[in-house]
């Protein structure tokens, strides 16, 4: 059983509802996403991560699932399901599914069962507390989308656990039977040859017992009761379950999404020997631009700050576990307008920001549109937007007294809606997503960054993804070298060298618009030297012990 494709593979996410409409009716589909394996396979991609697409009242866009063996109609049917597993394969491609086991929707058969009376057999699939003395919620906690994190339930006269929306329960998986049922979905799932699972927020599962109030901010009465809920007591216990029932018996991959986990925590989950998860998302990096007020509270990016963040990250997860690489997915705003410059050097920035990701060590994950260089998207009014956490953000920063010009600025540059208008094919009406009136609007610059003239393009940002990617598939020092971070101290450039066997990679990184100059460390020994890839015409011959970089410009150097 070979162990290490996952480790050599691209992976490719997918958000449904956003790829491609096959029938007309503005919402993405399986259909739709079948149509364009053929788009991916010329990227080069190897695994492709399904966003839900299972049945969902959509709350939060199919993150509350209502059943998790059937296919929500708006995307298709099990037919059409099965019929894309296959064309994936028949591709040589991989397809692993995302895993919502935190929270069901609150729509699910189990919660409605849990709901209706005290002593059914669901009640204990769910967390339920009594109202304190006074009426009130059991405790401080907030919800992650704003407000708290307790619902009122008026048949059973108590309170429901929702981390998120209140249409999205909290499991209880102190339960051995919920436990159990999750595993039997997860088999049946397995069973019908996919290939392994990025699972939603598993690090939030286990709770602390007697579920303790948060620390409060002055002048709030919410407070995060994240210390509570991330990592919780009984985790590694849940994902060794998880692992010895049912994902060993697999040749699969699996990532966990992760907020607030640390690199040490990181290897406890992903260390091979642990027989838990092969790798996480973790958020460090993609929190660096949060103010002290958190995500809408807008702070510049400090490039020291993402290397030493990045860096750490690698060598952590060096000889222990495994590194998910990734700027972008469905809750990040666009990377290329948060990270580098959408104006005048899109094209450079977005060669620039994906070369420092693809060249490091871990699985590098590319988000749908990421590969044209797609930007995020200005809408003038909320009425736009689509996104819960957005517009409950939008009241919530309105109440604190922030001006109409303030919130929207934050949800330009943050909003999840970002990364969720229609992926952009051509020019066409709506980019050529659908033939009707899209469920969120296209960026209106489709007419100039699109699949079709990007594809076209022999030095197009899609080119260039596709020669990265190349260049990992033919290098074993890409996937499996050595990081070393270089020029640690420099405040524009972002280097570092791979090491594996006899041979160096360097990357070279210009972060900004300036025109500094790279120095080569004495230490950095070889005999020749071949460019490998560069977002600049350069000069194969030339030194590279000085290089005056141009703006955002980017140079990877095999060393022997």
């Amino acid at each position: 059983m070979n162990y290490t494709w996952w480790k050599e593979s691209v992976v490719y996410q997918i958000y449904p509802r956003s790829f491609m409409d096959s029938n007309g009716d503005g919402i993405g589909d399986i259909q739709g996403i079948i149509m364009k394996l053929d788009y991916l396979k010329e990227l080069g991609i190897d695994t492709i991560w399904l966003s839900p697409v299972y049945e969902s009242p959509n709350d939060d866009n199919g993150y509350d699932i209502s059943n998790y063996q059937k296919i929500m109609a708006e995307f298709g049917t099990m037919e059409d399901w099965e019929e894309l597993l296959n064309q994936v394969h028949m591709r040589e491609m991989k397809l692993i599914m995302d895993l919502v086991v935190n929270h069901t929707s609150d729509e699910h058969e189990w919660f409605v069962q849990a709901k209706s009376s005290k002593d059914n057999p669901y009640r204990d699939y769910y967390i339920w507390r009594d109202p304190k003395e006074d009426g009130s919620v059991p405790n401080n906690w907030a919800s992650n989308f704003g407000g708290s994190a307790w619902e009122y339930n008026e048949e059973t006269k108590d309170y429901y656990l929702h981390l998120f929306s209140k249409k999205q329960p909290d499991l209880n998986w102190e339960n051995e039977k919920l436990r159990e049922e999750i595993y039997s979905m997860m088999k049946w799932w397995l069973d019908k040859g996919i290939d392994g699972f990025r699972m939603d927020v598993i690090n939030f599962i286990s709770k602390a017992e007697g579920l303790p109030d948060g620390e409060t901010k002055p002048g709030k009465n919410l407070a995060s009761g994240s210390k509570h809920y991330r990592n919780g007591p009984k985790i590694h216990e849940y994902m060794k379950e998880m692992n010895q029932k049912i994902l060993s018996q697999y040749d699969v991959m699996t990532v966990g999404e992760m907020p607030g986990v640390t690199p040490e925590q990181a290897k406890d989950y992903t260390g091979e020997e642990r027989n838990e998860l092969n790798m996480v998302f973790q958020f460090e990096h993609v929190g660096l631009d949060n103010g002290p007020s958190g995500k809408w509270d807008l702070k510049p990016l400090d490039l020291m700050e993402l290397k030493q963040s990045l860096s750490r990250w690698q060598y952590a997860l060096a000889e222990k576990g495994w590194n998910s690489l990734y700027f972008n997915n469905h809750d990040q705003p666009r990377s290329l307008s948060r990270f580098g410059d959408d104006g005048k050097y899109r094209i450079e920035s977005a060669k620039m920001l994906a070369t420092l990701l693809h060249m490091m060590k871990g699985t590098p994950y590319v988000y749908q549109g990421e590969e044209l260089g797609m930007t995020n998207v200005k809408f003038e009014t909320i009425d736009s937007y689509k996104d819960i956490e957005t517009l409950q953000a939008y009241s919530e920063l309105k109440e604190q007294g922030w001006s109409e010009a303030k919130v929207m600025e934050s949800i330009h540059q943050k909003s999840r809606d970002n990364a969720r208008t229609p992926m952009q094919w051509n020019s066409e009406d709506h980019a050529g997503f659908t033939t009707s009136s899209p469920w969120v609007a296209v960026n209106p610059n489709f007419t100039t960054i699109n699949a079709e003239s990007e594809m076209a393009n022999p030095d197009s940002i899609f080119h260039y993804y596709k020669q990265l990617i190349q260049l990992r598939r033919q290098n074993d020092l890409i996937v499996y070298g050595d990081f070393q971070m270089i020029l640690e101290d420099d405040q524009e450039i972002f280097a570092y060298v791979r090491t594996y066997q006899n041979k160096k990679l360097l990357v070279i990184c210009n972060f900004y618009d300036q025109e500094p100059t790279f120095k080569l460390p004495k230490d950095i020994h070889f005999m020749t030297k071949q460019l490998l890839l560069s977002n600049y015409k350069v000069d194969e011959q030339a030194s590279i012990s000085d290089i005056n970089l141009q703006p955002y410009e980017t140079r990877v150097y095999l060393l022997n």
